[in-house]
């Protein structure tokens, strides 16, 4: 019964691929002002002519899937710390395909004795809550041989931690770039460490649909998906059209130059990807951020870019 049922949907999957996928549509979707966050505003140059997409910014992404869950976005984008938090809550929110990998750095002040992780003992660091940052914050710290409870952890907007620094409210910070690369261009900080974890490689953020819009709005989601793939896939081909756009949120290009070496943006979910995020929600049970261990193949929902990627390889 199981196989037949994949079968069937299976089936009508490539029926809607083939007659449907190029009518218009009018979606909401919501994002980051960020550089590493961009992809949606690119939507409607790969969306069904006459179709109509309102990007809308936000500046934390857990408010991000408070207005998805509420059904004031269609799609939106989260950290995969966000998503395993969904998961691990039993909330009905799909992965329908990665956005970005890497972007994260630990910084600290410029002028500051902090020459390794150990030194954050006791030092106040800015950071935002139930986010990969956070994550590998943690990780630092531990390594370190510090506890959370051995620095200040002060919650910070990623869009105000530069100024934190620079006002001498905080000693560090742990953010995505730009941010890290802003403070050392302008001499507020320098870069301590590119926290990366060796289990869970470089996973960072991705874009998230309800199970409702998968079951009552397939062509839509399928639309968003193709967008999403072509407009990274765009931008990883014409960086001078990644900088440019991410410049007009206010960046300088000289900033977001070097920022974009340590930024990978994302469409393809492999088996590597979602072991990936298993390994990151079982760290996340160990810390304490989650109180079971949610199942993470039912968190993705990879019909939609594999569709999607049908079309780029025929290029």
């Amino acid at each position: 019964m199981k196989i037949n049922i994949r079968i069937c949907i299976t089936f009508f999957l490539a029926i809607i691929s083939i007659s449907a996928w190029g009518d218009p549509i009018s979606a909401v979707v919501g994002t980051w002002k960020t550089q590493q966050t961009i992809q949606p505003f690119f939507y409607k140059k790969f969306l069904p002519k006459g179709s109509s997409v309102d990007v809308r910014p936000f500046t934390n992404p857990g408010d991000q899937k408070t207005a998805l869950l509420a059904g004031s976005l269609d799609m939106c984008g989260t950290t995969m710390v966000q998503a395993v938090i969904c998961a691990s809550k039993g909330e009905p929110v799909v992965v329908v395909a990665p956005m970005t990998n890497k972007c994260s750095a630990l910084v600290v002040r410029t002028d500051s004795n902090i020459c390794k992780p150990a030194d954050l003992k006791g030092k106040r660091i800015g950071y935002v809550p139930n986010t990969m940052h956070h994550i590998l914050l943690l990780e630092v710290l531990a390594k370190a041989h510090l506890e959370a409870s051995d620095v200040q952890l002060m919650r910070i907007d990623f869009f105000d931690m530069k100024t934190a620094l620079a006002a001498d409210q905080i000693d560090a910070f742990l953010s995505g770039e730009p941010y890290p690369s802003a403070a050392v261009a302008d001499g507020t900080g320098r870069i301590l460490a590119y926290p990366y974890m060796k289990s869970i490689g470089t996973i960072n953020s991705g874009m998230l649909v309800t199970r409702d819009m998968i079951r009552k709005q397939p062509k839509k989601v399928q639309a968003l998906v193709t967008a999403h793939l072509k407009a990274t896939d765009y931008l990883k081909h014409h960086p001078k059209a990644w900088i440019s756009e991410s410049a007009k949120f206010g960046t300088n290009k000289s900033v977001l130059d070097k920022a974009a070496k340590n930024i990978q943006l994302q469409y393809g979910i492999d088996i590597g990807y979602i072991q990936n995020v298993k390994a990151l929600a079982e760290r996340m049970l160990a810390l304490g951020m989650i109180d079971k261990m949610p199942d993470i193949d039912k968190l993705f929902d990879t019909r939609f870019i594999l569709e999607a990627q049908k079309g780029l390889d025929k290029r």
